[in-house]
Parts: structure tokens; sequence; C-alpha cells
């Protein structure tokens, strides 16, 4: 028997093997309030490593170099479920060079991060696929070849765990493609060849000839037309060879029905379990946590740090109001992070995350913008249901002419096109309707799904406060979709800029820029002949999981820190860039693509001359309770470290279970719903400030990590650079830095703006 099965058939108990004849229990900085045993000389110190066999309470058996408490080092770890890791660990997570092993024969041999297959790897399944290549988060995502069960082959890059990009698909049959993909399908410009030299040259969609193509026979005759499955739109010329074997009554249908008949795309075999859901609690070593009461031996309940640990500190009644001193702050790794002292506001934040709670006021009967909420649910309803042709994504100059409205009268006993109703009267003007239908099905909002968000028999909710600009802010129940109201010059600079919002949204699908649907406007009757435009827009901040820190950042810090006293700051409060204590770490791919869809954002700003757009980021920390009832270390600008003070699902936050939420990373088929800027999963490190200067953006970096789920998008995209602008910069220089104010030109603010997002946002190391 091996030594390694035979320490799998050891009773409960940590069996430490070390050069010295000693075994006695070491003593850990973090079980400090432990009884434990006298460590002499000869026992190992805190951050050395020496080899250990662990054999755990529920089957589990690790065998490796061992440092503080954790695998550090080479490694082997055995699950009861026959799954198994040999290879590289550092401070509990695998780390580097290893090779997972799953009971089913799976196998995958290459670099690990954090606990994720991330790099350069190759999986074997059980069935016989194989890939070689790059690896993000578990995922397939870069360069990479696969190597199919059936036979098939393919060679280019993948996204997400599919085929995305340009690549090659062999079949076994002997057939080929090469050219784009999306979402593991053919889509875009591409060449299929079949074994008996005949080929198709054009575009796809979702794996079929959609668009512009020329199918050739090995003869050299040739069709060129369009091309779609819907006999009623294909349409082209046949040109035979001329060979008296050439065919006459072919049917373009044949290519569906016959030639990619055979031409399916293997889906390949689903990883069963990943290695980052195998999960160790690595406190449990010591066989003296309950888990269940969360007590030790000393009767006080202990809290997870963020790298797994667990840290000396005590908390009463669960810490819901209890305050660490100092030395609590030195315990948690903190006390060489203190850079300076300071006696600001923003360095006696204590600030703790409440359970979310849902934004705005509901508009109830009574409420003043009732019948306002009602209008605008009429209108949309009218203008949405209304019927309409199918529009292509090619639109005409036409549609985007300023003149391009359609009004429609709302009197309350009903008309031809309208129902009846209990507003006032009023007219409802839709401006340029054609274009945001055409945006809506660009963004695939259905059409069904989006009346019922803003016009179902749920209320709108105001938010508390209207912004800056003097406009209001309404949410769907649904969180959905942003209503705001508007002044008439950012309706006119919306209409100017639209042609070219429209074609830089369509070109660049993973585009920053928020997303508009309508522009609309209702008209009292009467006496007040009032009038209210409004734009909607998506919401950032529409998921699963609770925000627990937003950030509004524009790179200047005149004027840029929250003015809320400390006692209203919560996780709805939005705070700006003198606030920020993060740099956020982004994978290597994910980063290189914020970086360049930021470029192309600020571009298309700058050739629009907007200025003053911000850069919106929302945080959800993952381990939550790892927060709980703490406080962070002294800072000298921004808001602290965000701590739980409750559970963050609770009433209006997240209606998963922390599993179901990390089902949503750790599940290739939930990864759809993660892109630039929309549910990533990311790393932030903690910053502090230096004293002497108070204008300081970045802070400098502490070495405190933790995992997050990140949200961003760039705001407020309306404000034009126009004499009200120059004459606030002009004024504003005189008294203040020129660099530090937000009013400037559209080209210098746009320089500053990626400066700044690129300090802020790095490649993880």
């Amino acid at each position: 028997m091996s030594r390694d099965n035979r320490g799998i058939s050891r009773p409960w108990g940590t069996t430490v093997k070390k050069s010295q004849a000693v075994a006695k229990k070491r003593t850990n900085t973090f079980f400090t309030t432990m009884s434990v045993a006298h460590a002499d000389d000869d026992e190992p110190g805190t951050g050395e490593v020496y080899h250990a066999e662990k054999n755990f309470s529920n089957g589990d058996f690790y065998t490796g170099q061992w440092a503080d408490n954790l695998p550090h080092g080479q490694g082997k770890y055995l699950w009861t479920d026959g799954c198994m890791y040999v290879g590289e660990w550092f401070r509990g997570k695998t780390m580097g060079k290893g090779k997972f092993s799953w009971p089913s024969g799976a196998t995958y041999e290459g670099e690990f991060r954090s606990g994720y297959m991330d790099g350069k790897g190759t999986y074997t399944g059980s069935s016989g696929d194989t890939y070689r290549g790059s690896w993000v988060m578990n995922l397939k995502h870069g360069q990479g070849t696969k190597s199919f069960c059936n036979g098939d082959y393919y060679e280019g890059e993948w996204r997400r765990g599919l085929q995305e990009g340009h690549g090659r698909y062999q079949w076994k049959n002997g057939n080929h493609y090469i050219g784009q993909w999306k979402n593991g399908l053919i889509n875009g410009n591409g060449t299929m060849i079949w074994s008996n030299g005949n080929r198709y040259d054009g575009f796809w969609e979702d794996g079929l000839p959609k668009g512009n193509g020329t199918f050739r026979w090995v003869d050299g005759g040739f069709y060129v037309g369009v091309w779609s499955k819907d006999p009623k739109e294909q349409n082209g010329t046949y040109y035979p060879s001329g060979s008296p074997a050439g065919n006459l009554d072919w049917d373009p249908q044949q290519v569906f029905m016959v030639d990619l008949k055979d031409c399916k795309i293997c889906p390949g075999e689903k990883v069963s379990i990943l290695p980052s859901q195998k999960m160790t609690n690595w406190p449990a070593l010591e066989g003296e946590y309950n888990q269940k009461q969360g007590v030790y031996n000393g009767g006080k309940p202990r809290r997870m740090s963020v790298d797994g640990r667990l840290s000396n500190y005590s908390l009463e009644n669960d810490g819901s109001n209890s305050v660490c001193g100092d030395g609590d702050l030195r315990d948690e790794g903190f006390g060489s992070n203190h850079i300076g002292d300071s006696d600001t506001r923003a360095s006696r934040l204590t600030l703790k995350i409440q359970p979310p709670k849902r934004e705005g006021e509901t508009i109830s009967k009574g409420h003043k913008n009732y019948e306002l909420m009602l209008n605008l649910q009429l209108g949309i309803r009218h203008s949405v249901g209304r019927p309409a042709p199918a529009t292509s994504l090619d639109l005409k100059a036409s549609a985007f002419d300023p003149r391009e409205k359609v009004w429609t009268k709302f009197p309350s006993v009903g008309s031809k096109h309208t129902p009846p109703h209990q507003s006032c009267e009023f007219k409802w003007k839709d401006y340029c309707p054609v274009v945001f239908r055409t945006l809506r099905k660009l963004f695939n909002v259905d059409a069904a799904d989006y009346m019922l968000s803003i016009c179902g028999n749920d209320a709108l909710r105001e938010l508390s406060s209207p912004g800056k600009s003097g406009s209001f802010f309404y949410l769907t129940n649904d969180d959905k979709y942003m209503i705001k109201t508007m002044k008439k010059a950012e309706v006119k600079v919306l209409i100017r800029m639209l042609p070219a919002y429209y074609n830089h949204v369509r070109a660049f699908e993973n585009t920053l820029v928020t997303k508009f649907y309508g522009l609309h406007c209702v008209k009292l009757t009467g006496t007040a002949q009032k009038k209210v435009r409004f734009v909607i827009m998506g919401n950032l901040f529409c998921s699963e999981y609770a925000i627990h820190r937003r950030f509004d950042l524009k790179g200047s810090s005149h004027g840029r820190t929250t003015a809320k006293p400390e006692s209203e700051i919560d996780p709805t409060t939005t705070l700006k860039d003198l606030d920020l204590n993060f740099i956020f770490r982004l994978q290597k791919v994910w980063f290189q693509e914020f970086c360049r869809q930021v470029d192309r954002d600020c571009d298309f700003l700058e050739q629009e001359r907007i200025m003053d757009y911000s850069l919106l980021v929302g945080l959800h920390f993952r381990d939550a309770s790892s927060y709980r009832g703490s406080h962070t270390p002294p800072r000298t600008s921004g808001v602290r470290t965000p701590k739980v003070n409750g559970e963050p699902d609770n009433e209006g936050g997240p209606r998963l279970s922390r599993a179901d939420r990390d089902q949503l990373l750790f599940d290739p088929t939930r990864w759809a719903s993660i892109k630039l800027g929309i549910n990533m999963p990311a790393r932030v490190e903690h910053t502090v400030r230096r004293s002497d200067c108070e204008t300081q953006l970045i802070g400098e970096p502490t070495g405190e990590f933790f995992d997050v789920v990140l949200f961003f998008g760039i705001i407020d995209i309306l404000q034009d650079y126009d004499i009200s602008k120059k004459l606030e910069h002009a004024y504003k220089s005189m008294q203040y830095d020129p660099t530090s104010i937000s009013a400037v030109d559209p080209k210098q603010y746009s320089r500053r703006f990626r400066d700044f997002i690129f300090r802020a946002f790095v490649e993880e190391a």
C-alpha cells in the first residue's frame, strides 16, 4: 500500500512530519485566543514551509508542503469523491502548475490561478475530447485547439468557453470551414469547403449562410446572391459551368437541406465539477471549530479573513454594534499598511454595508408625479405596441432627421387610436421612432418584456433626489430600466449625435456607453402647457447581485467627494473620485478588451464634442460574510472598505443563495450573462491615500485583496462643450487648478479620463 493510501485510512487527526523528532501543536498567530501547547525552539515558525500530512474528518487527505496552517508549495489533495489535485499551492489555493483529475478519468494539466484553471493547459475528457490552449477562470478563452471524440477538430480563437473570433473547423468527413465564429456558431464572414470540392464564400449567421455569398461548384459553375433559409428572402443568379453536367434545375435551398446536413458543430462534453468549486474549509483542520455556531474553545465567534484563515478578532452579538480597536486592526494585518494619519472627515468614516434596500419612492396615487407616470406608461404602450413594418439594421438617413417625430393626442375619453384613461388629457411625442425601435432590436430587447417592465401593473419608483443637472430619475419595478427627465438642450444633443451613436453601438457590441431605448415627450394640455422630455436607458446595476459600493469616476479632483453626512452613507450612495479606495484588477483578456473599448468609446465621445461623462462602477463583494460587523484600517480619504452588518441578499438584494450566486461564476453555462462591464468576476485591492496629498486620486496599494463582481459603464454622455461649459471653465480656472476641474475641452477631458481610468483599472498580475 502506498504512503498516500495509508494516510487515508488513519483516524481523524493531524500528523506532522518534520526533520526534528517533535510532534507538538504549533503556535499560530491566527489562533492566539485558543488553548495551544507550548511551542519550543524546534517548532516551525510563522511562514516556515515544512512537509505535512493532513487527514480530515470528512475523509479528504492532503500530503505536501505546508505553511501557516495552509497548503503552500508542492502538494497533493485527494477528495472523497475521487477528484485529485497534484501540483503547486499558494496560501491554500491551487496556484501555478498542476494536474487535476476527475473520477470519470478526465484530467486537466497546466496552469492554475486562485483555484481556477487559468493560463495554458490541456483538458482531456473522459470521452476523448482534448483541448490545448488558453484558459481564463475555468473557461477556454484565447487561442486553442480542440480534438473532438467524434473525429472533428477546431483550431482558433475561443471566448467564454465557446468558439468566437477567427477559427478553422475540420469535420471527420473532410469538410472544413475557415472564418468567423460567435458564441460557438459560425457567424460572420467565412468559407465552407466540402470534401467534393464545392465551396461557399460569404456571410453566415447562427451557423447558416445569411446575406451576400457565392456558392461554387468544382466544375466552375457558381451562384451569386443574397442567402437565407427562408426561400422568400433568397435572391440570386445561377451561372452554370456550360458543361453537359451542369444542373440547370438546382435550387439554392439544397445547400441548407442537403450540403449542410452533416456539418453540425460537435458540442463537446460538459465538465462535471470545476476545480474552483472544490473549496476547502481550512480552519476545520484543527477540529475545534463548530461550523454551525461559529464558536471556538475560547467561546468567541470567529470571522474568516479574505484568504480563508481565521483572525483572532472577537465579536459580540455577531458584531452588530462592535467597534474594534487598534489592536484588532494590527491583528488583521493592517498595521503595516497605515500610511498617514489625518483628522479629515473621510478618515473618520466607519461605514458598514447595511442590507440593501430598494431605491426610491413608489409612485402611488396621491404622489405629485402619479399622473405623469400614467401618461408615460400610456405613451410607451402606444408607441411600442403600434404595428410597424420589420426594420433592417441598415437605416436610411431620413430616419435620423430631427423633424422625424410623431405626435399623438390622448384625450381622457379615448380616441380611435388611444384608450380611455383616468389621467388628464395630454399629447405624446416620439422622437425618431424608427431609430429607437431598431436600437431596441440591436440591444436584443423584447418588445413585450419592455412594455411589461415599464407599463405593467407595478408602479415606477422615483429616486429620492434629482441629479446635479436637475433631472429626475425613475426606476421600473424590475430594475431593468431607468427613466431620466431631460432638458431641451440634452434632447438636441442626443438627436444630433444619434447617427454616430447608432453606428458606434452597432459596430461595438461591448461598448460601455449608455444604452438608450427611447426618447419621448409628454405635453400636458390646459393652462400649464408643461412639457416633460425624458429618455429611457438601461439600468447598469440590474443584477442578481446586491451592489455594495458604487463610484462615479471622472478623473478630476475639484469637488469630487461625497457631500452626504456620514450617517446617511449607505450602499445606494454614489461615491466619487476622492472617495475611491480600491484598484480594480482584471484578468489579462478582460483588461485588454477593457482598454480597447474605453479607447473606442472615448474617441467617439471626443469626436461628438462630449465631455463631463463618468465611469459608473458598482461592486458586489462575493465573500460578504467576511466583513460582518468589522471595521477597516484608518484612511485619509474616501469611504472605508465595506463591511456587512447583515446578509446582503435580504430585502432588495439578490434573490439567490450563496451557492446559487457562486454558480453564476463557476458554471460555464451561466457565462453568457458575463460581458464586459456586466457580472464580471474580478479582484480589488484596497488602497489608502497619503495625508500630505489631499488631491491624490489613486491611493497606495495595501496588499489587501477582495473577490468581487464588477459592473461598470460610461454614463452622462449628453453634455457637449457649449458656451456655458466654456464660461465655467474660464471662471473656475481663475480660482482652482485648471487640471482639477471637470469643465475642460473634450479632447483634454478624454485624455485625462483615460489616464485616470487606466490607473484605477490594472491587469491582474
